[in-house]
């Protein structure tokens, strides 16, 4: 019982309220950055909920129950990242050995299952972004475990978050040292790109294939789609808050502490996004197999060098 409660409370209702916040504020930056004002606080509740009202269609040559269950799928893991992560924060001796593999897998579920969508569709463009979507992640992963090898390899090779979190207690933040810091940079720019933002934004790219992978999507399934991606601007920013920046904190100053860690990886992202134009396929695969990989391996063995 205990368990439903930290996924219903803490998996789903506090990341998806933090989420919807978070892409508020990426909306409200965007807007500033372009002088305007930008959208009132619950715009993005509004949008969910809008979305929620309007009939789902499903396309007459689509695989229906695929079509249908691949948002609940990436929705649901996003919900057990989330409650991992807020219980090693919490209470960091509740975790189990593996967390950090668990987490990192399960975060590349929303990924797969959109596309998947894409291809159960039955449309050109949407397997069209499909097809990008699976080089992208082909592209941004092996980068990502070398980041989190980085963080297990300082916390004595633990694969425990709790272990992770309380050697920064002891230590300092895994982002304060030469390897730490090279990999929580390498690691954002992949969080960049498993939220497909821009200049990531290939398998969507509303301007060249209109949306691409979700192009068949409406109502209650597309607003899973965008509920899933808002809580990842959420539970993103938490794993790299915990692995390599100490934690949220939970009392007295730490908390406030912890918020501007969260609201300044989420700002980073919106920046990132609102300065780089949107680049093609083949020259994400070279970026993020050459320079973010390389980056990557020296951040290990910088890590390994300092054992």
């Amino acid at each position: 019982m205990i368990y439903l409660l930290y996924l219903l409370i803490f998996g789903f209702v506090f990341t998806a309220t933090i989420g919807l916040f978070a892409s508020w504020v990426d909306r409200k930056l965007t807007a500033r950055i372009q002088y305007r004002v930008g959208p009132p606080l619950l715009q993005p509740l509004y949008d969910i909920m809008k979305l929620l009202r309007k009939e789902t269609l499903i396309p007459g040559g689509a695989d229906k129950l695929t079509f249908l269950s691949v948002p609940v799928v990436g929705l649901v893991s996003v919900i057990i990242v989330a409650t991992i992560l807020w219980v090693a924060n919490l209470d960091p001796q509740q975790t189990f050995t593996g967390d950090v593999i668990v987490v990192m897998y399960l975060l590349l579920v929303p990924s797969i299952s959109i596309l998947i969508g894409g291809f159960a569709s039955g449309n050109p463009l949407a397997s069209l972004g499909a097809s990008r979507e699976m080089k992208l992640i082909l592209s941004y992963e092996l980068p990502f475990i070398l980041v989190i090898l980085v963080a297990v390899i300082q916390a004595d090779f633990s694969t425990r978050l709790g272990d992770i979190l309380m050697h920064q207690v002891d230590n300092g933040a895994i982002a304060f040292s030469w390897s730490g810091g090279l990999a929580l940079l390498v690691g954002l720019v992949c969080a960049q790109a498993k939220m497909a933002l821009v200049p990531f934004d290939i398998p969507e790219a509303e301007t060249e294939i209109a949306h691409g992978v979700l192009i068949e999507y409406s109502g209650t399934a597309l607003a899973l789609y965008r509920l899933t991606k808002n809580m990842l601007l959420a539970a993103l920013p938490l794993f790299f808050i915990v692995i390599f920046l100490g934690g949220l904190g939970g009392e007295g100053v730490q908390v406030l502490y912890g918020i501007l860690k969260f609201l300044g990886i989420v700002a980073l992202f919106t920046i990132i996004r609102n300065t780089n134009p949107r680049l093609r396929i083949d020259q994400v695969m070279k970026f993020f197999w050459g320079p973010m990989t390389l980056l990557a391996i020296v951040a290990v063995l910088l890590a390994l060098g300092d054992l």
